[in-house]
């Protein structure tokens, strides 16, 4: 080997050492939320995830994969269809061949390999390598699946198929707690809450599932999809779930924030109405030209001063108030006060009582 070969060598080691000094800094990791089959997905299954399942309240950390509790289910009836995973990937050999190299199984293996899995809820967010195919080859890339999302588990309890998209899961390589995040959040997401499924010693005969329909646990045998489970039991303490996030918050302040169901609907329409009614009856008392505030509309046109008396008829501008009578009334009875000294004529008559004495003398 040469000298310059020996070098470029050299160089190639250095960068390899320098990189796995950074660990995990830089990696990015993609949150799943129910629902989402993600990117490079086998095939496309909808129905299988199930939204508002009982969270973990120990979720957080590595787990074993055997743990009671660390998954969810419906007693007696299935999430994941096994068969119907293995005639898809009979019908695509392209995609059994990188499927089954991802499980690290034969492609002839594969529909035995899928019927020692068991389907199971998750109830912890819960991180993973998500493998994908695209364009011909296979992809991977680090994952959280949020609580909710259907997973086949193996023989030791740990994730190794996406449901809604086929995917082969393996577990994580990377540190959470050294990684960023990429894709849409979801309600309590928290690093500190990401679970890391871990195998146990040794393979386990059965796992104990809290029912996500009722407030039970039971025994699903591994292998099985809901015919052989168990009866109901309790929910082991360590199993428990997270107290649901308190929804009166939105409720309590309605749409609107008025704090109330009834309130909303009546204070909305009752308030247009008090400013026309209280502006009605002003424009009328004063006698103003305020008609446009007044619902009619109609006695504008009359003027003025026929507001007030237009509201019997404004179509005819006619006073038919009886008020406008009274003041006519009023100016009759002024006249006949001053009238009443008309008494003073009566010296007139004492005029001629001298006269008739001149004529006697």
């Amino acid at each position: 080997m040469g000298t310059r070969a020996r070098a470029v060598v050299l160089l190639v080691l250095l960068l390899v050492i320098g990189a796995a000094g950074c660990g995990d800094a830089g990696t990015v990791i993609t949150r799943l939320a129910v629902g989402d089959p993600g990117p490079d997905a086998y095939t496309i299954v909808s129905g299988t995830d199930k939204e508002d399942v009982g969270r973990l309240a120990a979720a957080g950390g590595a787990k074993p994969g055997d743990e009671p509790g660390l998954y969810g289910g419906t007693r007696q009836d299935a999430v994941c269809d096994k068969e119907a995973l293995v005639d898809f990937l009979e019908g695509d050999p392209a995609k059994a061949t990188a499927w089954a190299a991802a499980q690290g199984v034969p492609p002839g293996g594969i529909a035995e390999f899928v019927d020692t899995l068991t389907p199971v809820l998750l109830r912890a967010d819960t991180l993973v390598t998500n493998h994908g195919y695209r364009d011909g080859k296979a992809t991977k890339t680090p994952a959280v699946l949020q609580a909710g999302i259907a997973v086949m588990v193996n023989a030791r309890g740990v994730p190794v198929v996406k449901c809604n998209c086929g995917n082969p899961l393996s577990e994580p390589e990377v540190d959470v707690r050294e990684s960023d995040f990429t894709g849409a959040s979801w309600t309590g997401f928290s690093p500190d809450k990401v679970t890391v499924v871990r195998p146990p010693a040794a393979d386990v005969e059965e796992l104990m599932l809290v029912d996500t329909e009722q407030d039970t646990a039971f025994d699903r045998p591994v292998g099985t999809e809901g015919e052989s489970d168990g009866a109901p039991e309790p929910v082991p303490p360590a199993a428990a779930s997270e107290p649901p996030s308190p929804p009166s918050d939105g409720p309590s302040t309605g749409t609107d924030g008025t704090g109330g169901t009834g309130t909303p609907g009546a204070t909305t329409p009752a308030q247009p109405p008090t400013d026309e009614q209280t502006a009605a009856p002003t424009a009328t008392e004063t006698g103003e030209a305020g008609g446009t505030l007044e619902p009619t509309g109609t006695a504008d046109p009359s003027g003025a001063q026929s507001a007030a008396p237009g509201e019997p008829d404004p179509a005819t501008g006619q006073p038919a108030d009886p008020p406008a009578e009274p003041p006519p009334a009023a100016e009759a009875t002024q006249p006949p006060e001053p009238e009443v000294p008309e008494p003073e004529p009566e010296p007139e008559e004492d005029g001629p009582a001298p006269t008739e004495a001149g004529t006697t003398g």
